[in-house]
């Protein structure tokens, strides 16, 4: 790798702890792209290259693991909407719905037993979402309660 290369990586790095320290904030793709110091076009080509998804999608995706965290100890949808970020709560219900496979309400309604039993670190990368097309939940958040004693 290139020097420039190494500093380009670097800063994507920075703007993506950017984004996951702030993803509650209002952020749109220039603001990300001037923490990373390029414009709005070039960085989201390189996150992009960089991570597999555009800086927008990663946003949402931290905003929803963000709302499955907070659905799961009870918060209200509503709460749970604003709290990560999102100002629509229809929008907000459709893009957790597409990431997720299952609505906010539903999600909060399921039982949760084993990943309340997990270290939260473990749980944060068991309830990771994901958007490659495979099914959505977990395996460990869709076990019924009878087969996690």
């Amino acid at each position: 790798m290139t020097p420039q290369e190494l500093a380009n990586l670097a800063h994507l790095r920075r703007a993506r702890d950017f984004i996951d320290r702030e993803y509650a904030r209002p952020l749109d793709v220039p603001t990300m792209a001037a923490g990373a110091l390029m414009s709005p076009a070039h960085f989201s080509r390189q996150f992009k290259a960089a991570y597999g998804e555009s800086p927008y999608n990663y946003l949402m995706t931290r905003r929803i693991e963000r709302a499955m965290a907070l659905l799961r100890a009870g918060t209200s949808v509503t709460d749970a909407c604003m709290e990560v970020g999102c100002t629509s709560l229809g929008s907000f219900s459709s893009r957790f719905t597409e990431i997720v496979g299952v609505t906010p309400s539903e999600y909060r309604s399921r039982e949760h037993h084993a990943v309340k039993a997990m270290p939260t670190c473990i749980a944060k990368q068991q309830t990771r979402p994901e958007r490659n097309g495979n099914k959505n939940l977990s395996r460990i958040e869709e076990a019924p309660a009878s087969q996690l004693q």
